[in-house]
């Protein structure tokens, strides 16, 4: 499966707080939320990004608190996937939970830059800047992974019946 959007580039140690403020946990609608998504990296982030984009950042991408409200908020906003050199531990679970596929590459994130279009195929971990023709390296997210993305996260996975291996 392949995933194309134009990339929101933001740096290292971006939070939960800086995903979704705190001040909106008392929402719990996905939409809600994802009206309020990066608001305070990027105050216009909501307004100017369109479906299907994805967001491009340094290290530590979701470090914080344990919240699954960051990774929903994204995926509601419609991002189609972030793409950063690291993730904290909880974040990068939660992300795949709700069903947001999320990809590292060092390489990758120093050479996009807001406004790239980038293309991701998820299946062999191949990340395409479309705007400067450059190819990079990531791990492709395993198949049991790919699943649960495709059923809509964790819960839903497995409220189709299906069973984890």
């Amino acid at each position: 499966m392949k995933i194309k959007g134009k990339a929101w580039k933001f740096g290292d140690d971006i939070n939960t707080d800086a995903i979704i403020p705190g001040r909106y946990l008392n929402v719990s609608h996905p939409k809600a939320l994802a009206n309020h998504c990066m608001e305070d990296a990027d105050p216009q982030f909501i307004k100017n990004m369109a479906k299907g984009d994805l967001i491009v950042a340094g290290k530590n991408f979701g470090c914080g608190s344990s919240r699954e409200h960051a990774p929903i908020a994204i995926k509601a906003a419609g991002i189609s996937c972030v793409i950063a050199k690291s993730f904290a531990r909880i974040f990068y679970r939660n992300a795949f939970n709700v069903g947001l596929p999320i990809f590292e590459s060092e390489e990758a994130v120093e050479a996009i830059q807001t406004g790239d279009v980038v293309e991701v195929n998820w299946d062999t971990g191949e990340i395409l800047n479309v705007t400067n023709g450059k190819i990079f390296r990531s791990q492709p997210i395993p198949p049991f992974l790919q699943e649960i993305v495709k059923d809509g996260g964790l819960l839903k996975h497995i409220a189709k019946g299906k069973v984890l291996t």
